[in-house]
């Protein structure tokens, strides 16, 4: 089931006196932050917090939320976990959320063949890496380009794939 509030990142300490929060980003792109409006303080979306101002310090984020303008205020916020609306997050056209890719079932383009399910996703750099778990509990990597990764349907459950050759030549050998 896909959630619709989405966990974005942590409020970890304060910074200054006027009431910023520093958090630290559980996202790909923390410069979405500057794209979004509304933040929420649980995971049911109940407590909407405006965000009234955003700056990147190294590889965190310094906010200013509507309502935090002390550093007691911004003090009672330390370890809360920050949602954003999946609707809010900025995304192009094939793009996914990794949480909605974690457990699709990985099929052969050519076959049909189930291969396993998906169980991680690992940034290299380049492209993203996929963990297929098979049915024999081993672990195999695809990369995720246009040429592996064919069709990927998140709402369907399924990704299919067409490995390069020798991708899976342990596998096929022992057929």
């Amino acid at each position: 089931m896909r959630k619709t509030y989405i966990e974005a990142g942590k409020i970890v300490t304060t910074h200054g006196v006027r009431g910023e929060v520093k958090v630290y980003p559980w996202c790909d792109d923390p410069e979405m932050f500057y794209d979004i409006d509304t933040l929420y303080l649980d995971a049911a979306g109940r407590r909407p917090v405006q965000i009234e101002g955003v700056r990147m310090q190294k590889n965190m984020l310094l906010l200013r939320l509507e309502g935090v303008d002390t550093l007691e205020a911004a003090a009672a916020l330390r370890d809360q976990v920050l949602y954003v609306h999946r609707d809010d997050i900025p995304m192009e056209e094939g793009e996914y959320l990794i949480q909605d890719l974690i457990g699709l079932e990985v099929y052969d383009a050519d076959t049909g063949r189930l291969y396993g399910k998906l169980t991680q996703v690992s940034p290299t750099g380049a492209n993203d890496v996929y963990h297929i778990r098979f049915a024999d509990g081993k672990e195999r990597l695809i990369p995720a380009i246009p040429q592996v990764v064919i069709e990927t349907d998140p709402e369907g459950g399924r990704m299919t794939i067409r490995p390069l050759p020798g991708l899976f030549e342990e596998e096929e050998t022992a057929q």
